[in-house]
């Protein structure tokens, strides 16, 4: 390519060698611009690269900083590094330990022993003399509490056969636990059951346990599971009426977690109030097991749970687990400096501590300005967060299909926003709870049964599970032994839950 000042001789010399130095520069230019174009293409496709890997990075931090007490994740996916405990209540001015005037659980004296052994003086340590026909002055007492020697007791059913004058043979009835030549009785039945569904141990242990214990020594995995598909058999109906009993509650919390039978993901679902637990297992989690479970397409209720979208497509009054927010409020406040997260975990606690202490005070509702204020704060404080996440500009690109994506702290802004009244129910019903840890709670032991057993080996052994969990953990609630309990289900008297409990 020649220079400027070579140019201009060109051009004032030679026309001809002109007009082809022009057509050179045309094409030069040309390709110029062309190039110019794909680098602006490049360019354009990097910073779409750079930002798609920004917030792949964002979500990576994100999800690392991420933890029990700051999201939905349980404490044991914690690991060995996990964080100190951060307790969000006010401190107290109480001494750490049992509280002045607790009555404790040390063990104490009975006035009747069930064996007393007496232990004479014969000889005086001083002299020598015998003591042995010497009435005592007093008798010191101490008591030893210790189990009886396990053994399996074998009780002989023996039903007379007589045949009368007239020919006919009279045999007499044997009782309903004897119904085959041998058997195990209620009580074993129970304890086995008791042992593996209530207290999780699993299979092979527990027949260990059995034989070790009580010398059952034909007791086998499939003697256990025989016992488990009886049991369930029998709770049936109960079953059936504890689930109709949720289904009228005031109010109910539901939750759902994932269960794995036959190898592959099942869903189990769960509606707890402060006497009922019921369990539904299902092969899916959303609408379709709901609708299958039939208590929610007809509640009529306070349903709380947390804010999945299934549960809101239910037609009934909301309230929205609060432990559930305050963990995204840590996690906002923590992680991004959101100042209005902070505000918000403060005033959802400052309520909570005034409704506990208007509770605890006999009272059945705040006051109409404390309402009032509580609710103006609260409009407030989120109309605050929205000033501190104002809406991100657009690149100029054409916007993509779909729900255009928002960061976290504006997607948590639009659920305090829209729903106000689920997540203040709390505040004012007194009977709606300020989480859903009650129905949390009674999920809980159902997924340590997994990590410690594994999978259900069909579909019918996790119903069996669920069913005699449910019943054991009503009964539970309402002050019931849990062995008790299952013994009276062998016994043909399972124990059924007061019809107004809610």
């Amino acid at each position: 390519m020649i220079g400027y000042e070579q140019a201009l001789t060109v051009c004032r010399t030679d026309p001809e060698a002109a007009a082809r130095l022009l057509c050179e520069f045309s094409r030069e230019l040309d390709q110029l611009k062309a190039e110019v174009a794909t680098l602006k293409a490049e360019n354009a496709a990097l910073r779409r690269e750079c930002q798609s890997l920004r917030e792949k990075v964002q979500a990576l931090e994100e999800k690392a900083a991420k933890d029990s007490h700051n999201s939905s994740k349980p404490p044991s996916s914690d690991g060995l590094g996990k964080p100190k405990p951060k307790s969000l209540r006010p401190p107290s001015n109480r001494p750490t330990g049992g509280q002045s005037g607790h009555p404790g659980q040390t063990l104490r004296m009975v006035a009747m022993p069930d064996i007393t052994v007496r232990h004479p003086v014969e000889r005086c340590s001083g002299c020598g003399s015998s003591l042995a026909k010497q009435a005592p002055d007093r008798v010191e007492r101490r008591q030893v509490f210790d189990l009886p020697e396990p053994k399996l007791l074998v009780t002989e059913h023996q039903a007379e056969v007589k045949t009368c004058a007239c020919g006919c043979l009279n045999r007499a009835a044997f009782p309903p636990e004897a119904a085959a030549p041998v058997q195990y009785g209620p009580r074993i039945k129970s304890a086995a059951v008791y042992l593996r569904d209530y207290q999780l141990l699993p299979s092979d242990r527990l027949t260990e346990i059995m034989r070790d214990l009580f010398g059952c020594e034909s007791f086998s995995e499939g003697t256990l599971a025989n016992f488990g598909a009886d049991c369930s058999r029998r709770l049936e109906p109960v079953d059936t009426f504890i689930r109709d009993l949720a289904a009228k509650a005031e109010v109910a919390g539901f939750d759902e977690t994932g269960m794995r039978a036959i190898g592959s993901l099942h869903w189990l679902h769960t509606v707890s109030t402060r006497w009922l637990t019921w369990y539904f297992a299902h092969k899916r989690r959303g609408c379709e097991a709901m609708n299958a479970a039939d208590i929610l397409p007809d509640f009529r209720g306070r349903a709380v749970h947390d804010f999945w979208d299934s549960y809101l497509k239910y037609d009934c009054n909301h309230a929205f687990c609060n432990a559930h927010l305050l963990r995204e409020l840590i996690f906002l406040w923590e992680e991004q400096d959101q100042k209005w997260a902070k505000l918000m975990i403060d005033h959802l606690l400052t309520i909570k501590t005034t409704v506990d202490t208007a509770r605890d005070a006999g009272l059945v509702a705040l006051p109409a300005e404390d309402l009032d204020r509580f609710h103006e704060r609260y409009l407030w404080i989120v109309e605050d967060g929205y000033a501190q996440n104002p809406v991100a500009e657009t690149s100029g690109e054409p916007p993509r299909r779909g729900r255009r994506k928002q960061s976290k702290a504006r997607n948590l802004l639009d659920r305090f926003r829209d729903h106000p009244d689920g997540i203040l129910a709390f505040m004012r019903d007194f009977s709606v709870p300020f989480d859903n840890n009650l129905s949390e709670r009674d999920l809980r032991m159902m997924k340590l049964r997994q990590k410690i057993s594994g999978t259900f080996r069909s579909f019918d052994a996790l119903v069996d599970f669920c069913r005699i969990r449910g019943y054991v953990s009503t009964a539970r609630k309402n002050g019931l032994n849990a062995l008790d309990a299952l013994r009276r289900v062998f016994l043909g008297d399972p124990f059924l839950p007061a019809v107004n409990t809610s």
